[in-house]
Formats: structure tokens, sequence, C-alpha cells
């Protein structure tokens, strides 16, 4: 019990440090104690005394422990007011992951502009940290400095972090060139269904890597002699897939054909990425990529990822859902253009400013105004597609926006096993959904929304799904562990707020 009660101030101390923007080293700094001692105090290996955390609180301008701090965060939402005003989109989540993992593949300080705060950034860096990268938040916090060192400290990786996120696949990639075996962690993330890692493997077995998944780890061998002497097909367009085989290729020396690839915007991102880094990619936008690889790269790079166009279009359906006129900025509109097609056919009432460039040079934005509109069923069913077809991740939201829409909409949510399921919450908020299938819901609209107190979904944007809909319900709504939205977006309630929302966080006392 004692144990388990220094874990939790442990991670309480992480993550106030993490909210202030501060390494390990500059905490210690303001304590007059060393790196290693907060390093212990964080995993819950150190005894620490009140006084201590007094301390640790004044510096990081944070209460350490209070009552209700350590307990799971919740949403109180006071729905049915209208938005307003102007917001701008934050930079990919997605994208930020993925250069997160490519940055073990430089040797150099490598700068990312505007990050992502969010926890699956949170649980990488600290994945990073552990194996021995130098991180720190610089700018005010606002950008992010990565430095690795020398040789990786594999043995030390911090597995808990690990296994709270997907994106730890995507370390095989960088590390098949560093080291020739090592062990990684069960990948993790949102709870949707099986989820094979059968495609990654197809593609790496190339490179000469070899994966034998035993007691919650994989473990990598890496077989030199093996190079790819043809091109690489895909056995399925996924986003992490393309990506595994991209930091693959970039530094194998020679030229790598990868087909079948994903062209979505957090690969494009990358392939800009790693064209920073010296490594030429043929074909980004397409679904054939063909990569120049280098064997070594050690060089000083500063990247701006660009917007998310999945949050785009949670700020479109927030929009929708409440009947409000908002104008959402910085929106990456060639990611976007089939849902907004889509949403027209409906009756959607919205103008577009000119196109402009995001900070990465290559990307186009525009400002997106959207105003109250009658909307009607679409004819046809709504479901996913690789890009350029309508984004996997904004299915979802389709859900809310049919419920406020005259007449009945099918979704085939066919990608994952469970998230179709996650959809008929809004049934407890006065939805009309009706599941046909594990894949498959029926939304029968237009909804009366009504207020509920509820968990969040486990899955990322069925939850947020949930936010919206209580956002649109007349009286208070409560949405308990909230852990999942914070995951891929950085502080969504406070700025809903900023547009006219009513939410208030809280933790149980």
């Amino acid at each position: 019990m004692a144990d388990d009660y220094l874990v939790r101030i442990g991670k309480l101390i992480r993550d106030a440090r993490q909210h202030r923007g501060w390494t390990q080293t500059q905490l210690a700094e303001a304590l007059g104690t060393s790196q290693s001692a907060v390093n212990r105090i964080e995993r819950g290996n150190q005894n620490i005394s009140l006084e201590m955390i007094a301390r640790i609180g004044e510096a990081l301008d944070s209460e350490i422990v209070s009552l209700g701090y350590a307990g799971p965060m919740h949403l109180r939402v006071v729905g049915g007011r209208r938005l307003s005003g102007a917001i701008d989109v934050k930079t990919s989540k997605n994208a930020c992951v993925a250069l997160l993992c490519a940055s073990l593949l430089n040797k150099g300080r490598t700068v990312l502009r505007r990050v992502a705060r969010i926890e699956e950034v949170y649980r990488l860096l600290e994945v990073l940290n552990s194996i021995g990268v130098r991180t720190r938040w610089i700018n005010d916090g606002v950008d992010l400095e990565l430095v690795p060192p020398a040789d990786l400290d594999m043995a030390s990786i911090d597995a808990e972090a690990a296994v709270r996120t997907r994106s730890i696949i995507m370390f095989f990639g960088p590390l098949l060139h560093r080291m020739d075996h090592f062990k990684l962690p069960y990948a993790g993330g949102c709870d949707l269904g099986t989820r094979t890692i059968e495609p990654h493997m197809i593609a790496l077995r190339r490179f000469g890597l070899d994966i034998a998944a035993t007691e919650g780890q994989y473990h990598a061998q890496v077989d030199r002699a093996i190079r790819p002497d043809r091109p690489i097909v895909l056995t399925e367009r996924g986003d992490t897939v393309t990506e595994n085989a991209l930091l693959a290729a970039a530094r194998h020396d020679g030229v790598t054909v990868i087909r079948n690839a994903s062209s979505n915007y957090m690969v494009q991102d990358l392939c800009f990425f790693l064209e920073a880094l010296g490594v030429r990619v043929e074909g980004i936008g397409t679904t054939t990529l063909t990569v120049h690889g280098v064997p070594t790269i050690d060089v000083d790079v500063d990247y701006s990822p660009s917007e998310d166009p999945v949050e785009a279009m949670s700020l479109l359906a927030a929009a929708v859902v409440t009947e409000s006129e908002l104008t959402v900025r910085r929106v990456p509109i060639e990611f976007l253009e089939i849902e907004l097609a889509v949403l027209e056919e409906m009756g959607l009432d919205h103008d577009r400013s000119p196109e402009y460039s995001a900070d990465n040079g290559r990307t186009r934005l525009i400002d997106l105004t959207v105003r109250p509109s009658k909307l009607e069923a679409p004819i046809d069913k709504i479901h996913p597609m690789p890009f350029p077809g309508l984004n996997i991740d904004n299915v979802p939201f389709f859900a809310a926006i049919a419920a406020v829409a005259q007449g009945k909409t099918l979704i085939h949510d066919w990608v994952y096993d469970n998230r179709a399921i996650y959809l008929t919450d809004l049934n407890r908020l006065g939805g009309r959904l009706q599941l046909l299938d594990p894949h498959r819901v029926l939304v029968e609209g237009p909804t009366r929304w009504r207020a509920a107190e509820m968990m969040c979904p486990p899955a990322l944007r069925p939850a947020v799904v949930v936010l919206l809909a209580m956002m649109a319900a007349e009286g208070t709504s409560v949405l308990r562990n909230v852990y999942v939205i914070n995951r891929g977006y950085e502080d969504l309630a406070e700025r809903l707020n900023t547009i006219g929302a009513q939410i208030e966080i809280f933790r149980d006392i």
C-alpha cells in the first residue's frame, strides 16, 4: 500500500512538472537536488516527506496533494449553449507522435514546433526519457527539443508508459538500425478491438527484423544480411504501417519502394520531416513512395507539424450539434474535402477563406465558418476509406451530426471491431441509434438531447462525440474519467469554454 501511494505521488509530481514544461533536471535545480533523485521520486522509488512535497508544489506552482486531486478527471457540462467566435486548430496528434518516433533516426538535435501537449505525447516522452533521450519544452513550453544519447538504454524502458500508447510500435522502424536485438512492451492505446501488428511485421521483415511476442513483450532480432530487393507491398493501407516502413527505409542504404502506402496527413508530415533530415522521398501524397535512404543521419533539424484535420472535424461537429455559428481557423482542407462534400449534400451552410500554407510550407489551410443549418440525412451510407476518402477517425462525428439531421443515416465503421458499439452511448443522451451489427449503426434524427451522467467511452473519438452531445443537451451532464480525451486533445474543455461552452473540470473528493 505504501509503495502504491509513492507511485501515485510520483505520477502527480511528474504530471505537474510536464504541465509546467520543465525537465527533471530543471526541477532538481529548483529543489537543490539531483536529476536522479527526481527520477526516483517520479517513479515512486523514493520515500518523500510532506515538507518535500510542499517544496515541489511551490517550485511547480501546483498543489501536488489536495483533496480529490489524485483521482480521475471528470467534466461537468452545462448544455444548451450556443458557441460563437473563432478557434484555431492545434497541430496534429498523429503527426506529432510519428515525429517523436522519427527523432530516433537522428543523432543530432531535433526541434518540433507547437507540439500537441496531450497525454499520448507525454507517454512517448516518458518512454524516450527512460531510454536516454533528453527532452525539454522550450519557448515558453510551446516547442519541444529532443537530443538522443550515443547509445539507447533499452533495458530501462518505461514499460508502464509504453503499454498506454499504441504509438510504441513505431519504434520498430528506427530501432532496427540502431541495435541488433531489443525488446518493446506490447502496444496499448484505445480499446478498439483486436488490432494485429502483422502488417507491420510483413513490411519490416524485408529489412531483416524478426519479432517474437512472449510474456507481454516483443522480442526483436535484426539480420543485417536481409535487405529489401524488390518493392514492399503493404498488406493494408494503414497509416502507422506506412510510417513504420518509411522509418525503416529512411536509414536503409539504398532505394526502397513502398506500394499500397497510405497518403494520409500524418504520413505526409512524416515524409516532409524525413526530407528535412536529408532523406529524399518521391511520391508524397500518392500510394507509391520511393525512399532514397541514408545510412547515417546527424543533423540539427527544426520542423513544424501541420494542423490536425480530426480536431478540425471535432470543432466543426461541435458547431453543427449545438446549432452555432463558429469560425474554425487553420483547417487542413485537403484532408477534409470529402467530409465537407458530404455535409454540403446534407445542407450545411458554411463559407471558406482562400487557401494559405501551414508552417511546414506544404499543407494547405483555410478558415471555415459554419452556420446553423437544416440538415437532411444523406442518401448514401457514411463509411470511411483510406485517404483521400472520408477519414476513419472522422466517422464517429457523423453519428452526432446525423442525430441532428432529419431522417435516417446508416454509418458503417468497418475498420475497428468495437468502435461503432460505443456510438450507441448517445442513446443515454436522447439519441436514437440502433446497432445493426458490431460495425453498422442506424441513426435517426432529429434528436431532442437530454442531460445525463455517464462514464467516458474507452475510445477517443466516441468519447468526444459524447461530450459534444452533452454540450447540446439542456441541463447539466457529467462525463466521468476523461483520460482518453486528454490522450488526443490539448485542453479541449478550456478551449471550448473560450467560444461559449460551459464545461467544468473536477475530481472526486
